[in-house]
Parts: structure tokens; C-alpha cells; sequence
């Protein structure tokens, strides 16, 4: 399997050289200025590429592998193949990458926001501090502060007795962090920055849209970009919804095995593939991770490998360490390494260490939440160590 770092470009605190000390040698990368929606030119990326691939004397190759993300725009999800400057734009930035002889693309198709979190440094008993999902809090930011027309209705008396709990003990300073975190977009995030209007907004534009219409809408989307994906030799890898399941009153429809398979048969094409990620799909206790590893085996050229753990509510849950938490993920690098090997060399599966705990010198600088270099570091020697513990034992380094 081939080892690698996402990497935010120049201002990203994490280094070129830092990548190259953890010992990945694949970047996952992307144009990260261009808005959403615009369409990548061949120069662009081949500027970004001169940044990854340009080596100093004495220092080991980096290679970019796999873009994360070209992202979709929220039209598309709205109005399926109605949306058709955005989708002639998202073809022509797939046609700029697969010129720049990359052949991997992570996309979503999570509507109006990206992944979520409540926390972006929530204490870990070691002193480390991690991303959090707290479904009180965030029952509080939807009843309370978002204030959306039935809200109330996606939680139970319970929740919602602690979620007014919780936010009358908010200070101001308190609620404008936790509209930041949720609705400001996180690192990575391939949607559009909100203020809470503008939330109100976005949210109603997907009246009478439900899972089965966004299913409907990404079928179309891909019916229209996968021929291309083929004539180019690009493989699409859908990241699951995070957290996987419904938010804001708005379906998800890439967070179950049941959801992927139906994909899959709608679309059978190749190039429709599976960003495994196994800390988003891990927060559902009904995905059988392993057993979504050797199904979808020979759809997954990129993984993202995180754990989480689910918290005593059941909607909970926080980035435990990577070999931790609520995923098996000695079985699922398995049923990986099992795949690639199957595999020739140049179509092995990519993975990356995704999240990392703040921890050490980096408690103490600036950081990009769930990006950091020495958590990410921790979690890619062990999972390095799993895979090299794997291969000795089956007898076939790879």
C-alpha cells in the first residue's frame, strides 16, 4: 500500500520535509484558491504539482497521487444533471488533473456542509486533545442558535433537556466558537463558509429534496462525469457523509454499505469507486467495516484509516487513537493489504493517516485542526507497523 499525507499547500504549517520525515511518499492534495465550482485549468495543477514533485538535492521524491478534493457544488446536489455548468466545470478540472498524470480523485456529496465536529480540542486524559462530535451540543446549535423549523424533532426529550442545558451555559464567546466550528467550514471542507442567515438560507433551497432525491442527483452527477472518468483513466472515490447520518434535516446518502452497493449498481462503472474512510463509517455500530473492505475491495484506491469511539449516548463520539477506538482496524488493513496485492504495482491502494491527536510541541503551536503533523506521525507508524506485522506473517511484503 502506498503511504501518504495530505498536504494544504504552502501555508500549511506541515512541511514538505515534514511529510518526508513521517516517511509517506505520496501527497493528497488540492487547488485549494480556486472557489468552488470554477474549473481547474492543466496549469494550475501542473503549478501545484511543480510545488510537490520539485525535489532539493538530497532530499527523497514526493509524488502528488491523489487529489482531495475537486469539489462539488451545491447546485449539483440541489438539481442533479439540471446543474450543468457545474458539471461541465467539475469535468474540466478532472480532465486538468488526468493531464497532470493523476489518476486518483476524492470528492463528497454531503449537502450544505462537509464533515462536522462540535470540538476542535476536546481534553484527552493523556493531556492530547482530539476532534469531538457532541450531539448535545450540537442539538443546541440546531434548536438554539440556528434556530431551524424542526429541529426538535431529530432529538429526544432527553437531548433536547440538555442541549437548552447546555446552551444556557454559553457564553457569547462560546456560541460564536461553536458557529465557527460548525458552520465556518473545517480544514478541507469542499463547502462554502456560512453565517447563520446564510445557513437559514442554504437549508431551505433543499425543501422536497429527500434521500431518495439526492441519491437521484448523485447518480446523475455520476452518470455524467464517470464516461469521462474512463476515456481518462481516473478513479472517483466517494467519501463517506461524516458523521454518517442525517444533519440539519437533510438526508445522507453515502454512509451505509446499503447506500455504496446501491451506488455501485446504479453506476457500475470502474471508475465509480469508495474513499474508505473508516473513521466516518466507523461511528455507525451496524457497518461491518471488514466485511465493507473485502466487498468494496476492488473499488477502494484511496483509504482514509482514523478510528473513532462512540460515546454512551450513541450519537457521541470523538477521534480516539488510530489503532483505538470502535474500528477494527487490524482486520479492515487486512482485507487492504489483501486487495493490493492482487493489484499491479501502479494501481495499489493509497491510504493516509486521517486526523491525528494534538499532542506534544504541537499543543503549544498553530495547528490546523485534525491536521497535525505529530498525532497524523503517531497514527502512520502504527499503521505502518500493521501492515509490515501483516505482510511478514502471510509471507508476502508488498
Amino acid at each position: 500500500m502506498k503511504q501518504s499525507w495530505r498536504w494544504f499547500g504552502p501555508k500549511d504549517p506541515v512541511s514538505l520535509d515534514d511529510v518526508r520525515q513521517a516517511g509517506a511518499t505520496e501527497i493528497v492534495s488540492a487547488l485549494h484558491d480556486v472557489p468552488i465550482g470554477e474549473a481547474w485549468t492543466v496549469e494550475g495543477v501542473a503549478r501545484h504539482k511543480a510545488l510537490i514533485e520539485t525535489t532539493p538535492t538530497g532530499r527523497s521524491p514526493l509524488a502528488w497521487t491523489v487529489v482531495e478534493s475537486i469539489p462539488v457544488p451545491d447546485d449539483v446536489k440541489r438539481l442533479g444533471k439540471g446543474a450543468t455548468a457545474s458539471i461541465a466545470a467539475w469535468i474540466a478540472s478532472l480532465e486538468a488533473v488526468a493531464a497532470n498524470g493523476i489518476h486518483v480523485v476524492c470528492y463528497n456529496f454531503m449537502p450544505v456542509v462537509d464533515w462536522a465536529r462540535t470540538d476542535l480540542d476536546w481534553p484527552l486524559p493523556n493531556g492530547a486533545t482530539a476532534l469531538r462530535f457532541d450531539n448535545d451540543r450540537f442539538a443546541a446549535f440546531e434548536m438554539f442558535i440556528l434556530k431551524r423549523d424542526g429541529a426538535e424533532r431529530d432529538f429526544d426529550a432527553a437531548t433536547q433537556a440538555r442541549a437548552k442545558r447546555a446552551f444556557e451555559a454559553m457564553s457569547q464567546a462560546d456560541i460564536d466558537e461553536l458557529i465557527r466550528v460548525i458552520a465556518s467550514a473545517l480544514p478541507g471542507s469542499t463547502t462554502d463558509p456560512l453565517t447563520i442567515p446564510a445557513f437559514r438560507e442554504r437549508l431551505s433551497q433543499y425543501r422536497g429534496i429527500d434521500h431518495a432525491r439526492l441519491r437521484q442527483h448523485l447518480v446523475e452527477f455520476l452518470q455524467a462525469v464517470t464516461p469521462h472518468a474512463d476515456r481518462l483513466g481516473v478513479r472517483l472515490t466517494l467519501h463517506p457523509d461524516d458523521p454518517p447520518r442525517p444533519l440539519f434535516g437533510l438526508p445522507r446518502v453515502a454512509s451505509t454499505a446499503a447506500d455504496y452497493r446501491a451506488l455501485f449498481q446504479a453506476v457500475p462503472s470502474p471508475a465509480n469507486g469508495i474513499c474508505f474512510c473508516t473513521g466516518s463509517l466507523g461511528v455507525r455500530a451496524d457497518n461491518d467495516l471488514p466485511a465493507m473492505a473485502q466487498e468494496f475491495g476492488p473499488r477502494i484506491a484511496f483509504a482514509h484509516l482514523r478510528a473513532t469511539r462512540r460515546e454512551a449516548d450513541g450519537a457521541s463520539f470523538h477521534e480516539s487513537d488510530h489503532l483505538d477506538g470502535d474500528v477494527d482496524m487490524v482486520r479492515v488493513v487486512q482485507a487492504l493489504v489483501q486487495e493490493t496485492r492482487r493489484r499491479p504495482g501502479s494501481e495499489r491502494i493509497v491510504f493516509r493517516p486521517d486526523h491525528g491527536h494534538r499532542m506534544l510541541d504541537d499543543l503549544t503551536k498553530s495547528v490546523t485542526p485534525g491536521y497535525t503533523a505529530i498525532g497524523r506521525l503517531k497514527g502512520l507508524a502504527e499503521l505502518r507497523g500493521v501492515i509490515r506485522t501483516i505482510e511478514t506473517l502471510e509471507g508476502h511484503l508488498i
